[in-house]
């Protein structure tokens, strides 16, 4: 299959590099001068110890790229729209993933809205999630994913040609629900990284990722999400990895807020796109207007938003009445 990937970031190299082994395979970056250095380093400054082979071909023209059989999104939340926007002048009905995971922070819309908006003529599009560290994914180390489409059909058989040995890909039909799945779990990990950034241990970790989850099934059935897939890999698959794992962007935030930082310090630190500070307002607002309850969510919020210290976040979470599990 010829596959262009648009976003030449950390996730967007990993999967050049992975894909590339069995398929045709063109990485486009938005800034020239970044499609010149990669066309002479052969490296992503994202991945330095993860040389691109030379079977990628470089893109500079978007339109060119988005010849493809296949084009993959691979930019942070915040650049699908315009993205997907150039693509309709370009190539307007594509057949579309997005490999990006979140709510746009203006609009509080998932990506499947802002592709049906931007692209409305483009019928073959989905979304591919779950757990999977781009460091990894490019070193070739074994990764579960799952491709979600409104189109059954198309998701399955999208996942047959893109599934390897070291990147099994399974389909899925619940859209909102993968979506949902890769969105909340980035703010359940700020809360998990401010729990070890405060030492309070594995005990707590637990108890943090574990109802965190019962956060997210909550609020994604209640949008019209399936049980099951906040049980498989974009749901409890993706919450594990992103709040136990040391490459977690969003982890990191939360380690760095308890141990002081501010939220400013605490992203320019990481210099990396943290989705979770991003959609963590759009997941409160969904869940008061459902009706949700999400205690974790609102501590975050709470956080990274209003002034309050870890501690004292922590300190009304352990603080709140007891109730049947």
């Amino acid at each position: 299959m010829n596959i262009a990937i648009l976003g030449a970031g950390a996730w967007g190299s990993a999967l050049a590099i992975s894909l590339s082994q069995a398929h045709e395979v063109a990485l486009w970056a938005r800034a020239a001068q970044d499609c010149e250095a990669l066309a002479r380093s052969r490296t992503s400054r994202y991945l330095p110890r993860c040389p691109i082979p030379p079977s990628v071909r470089i893109e500079p023209s978007l339109e060119n790229a988005a010849r493809a059989e296949l084009v993959v999104v691979a930019t942070a939340t915040a650049g699908l729209r315009p993205v997907c926007e150039a693509l309709a002048r370009s190539a307007p009905a594509p057949r579309l993933l997005w490999a990006c995971k979140g709510f746009e922070s203006d609009s509080r819309e998932l990506p499947h809205e802002i592709v049906a908006q931007a692209l409305p003529r483009a019928q073959h599009v989905g979304a591919l999630s779950g757990p999977s560290f781009a460091l990894e994914v490019a070193r070739g180390q074994p990764t579960a994913l799952v491709l979600a489409s409104h189109d059954a059909r198309f998701a399955r058989a999208t996942a047959v040609a893109l599934n390897s040995p070291r990147l099994r890909v399974y389909s899925s039909a619940d859209l909102r629900g993968v979506e949902l799945g890769g969105a909340v779990k980035n703010v359940i990990a700020i809360a998990a990284g401010i729990s070890d950034g405060l030492e309070l241990g594995r005990n707590a970790r637990a108890a943090l990722v574990t109802r965190g989850l019962a956060e997210i099934v909550r609020l994604g059935v209640a949008l019209g999400g399936q049980v099951e897939t906040f049980m498989g890999l974009a749901g409890l698959g993706d919450l594990v990895l992103t709040c136990t794992g040391e490459l977690s962007r969003n982890r990191e935030v939360g380690m760095r807020l308890a141990q002081g930082r501010t939220l400013e310090q605490a992203l320019a630190e990481l210099g990396h796109v943290a989705e979770g500070v991003h959609s963590a307002r759009a997941v409160r607002e969904l869940a008061r207007a459902h009706g949700v309850e999400m205690p974790i969510t609102d501590a975050v919020c709470a956080v990274i938003f209003e002034g309050l210290g870890p501690r004292a976040a922590v300190e009304r979470l352990l603080t709140r009445d007891p109730r049947p599990e």
